[in-house]
């Protein structure tokens, strides 16, 4: 089934600089969860000044056990980055289910 999680960052100082440190074990979990197929698409939410305060990710998981389960271990949850996250089910209208891969037509040989 499919979710979407809005994170919201931290305010407090230091949760930007904490933010950049442990981004590149953030992204590779997203690297691994799009290799399985849990992390379909997402990215940052920017405040006014363009700096990003937050995320959106639009993820696959069997149920809401399954994705708390992962966000206990989400490097900007551990690290206090994310102080506040929103866990929706999410319903992809048929208009749009092309742009998910496993809906993409396969290409016809020719």
């Amino acid at each position: 089934m499919l979710y979407v999680v809005i994170a919201y960052d931290g305010t407090e100082p230091g949760t930007f600089e904490r933010r950049m440190l442990v981004r590149p074990a953030h992204m590779a979990g997203g690297e691994k969860m799009m290799q399985d197929g849990s992390f379909k698409f997402g990215g940052g939410i920017l405040d006014g000044a363009g700096k990003m305060a937050g995320g959106v990710l639009i993820v696959d998981f069997e149920s809401r056990a399954e994705i708390d389960e992962w966000l206990e271990n989400e490097p900007y949850i551990l690290n206090k980055v994310w102080s506040r996250v929103e866990v929706h089910p999410f319903l992809v209208p048929p208009q749009f289910r092309s742009l998910l891969p496993e809906h993409r037509p396969e290409p016809v040989a020719g």
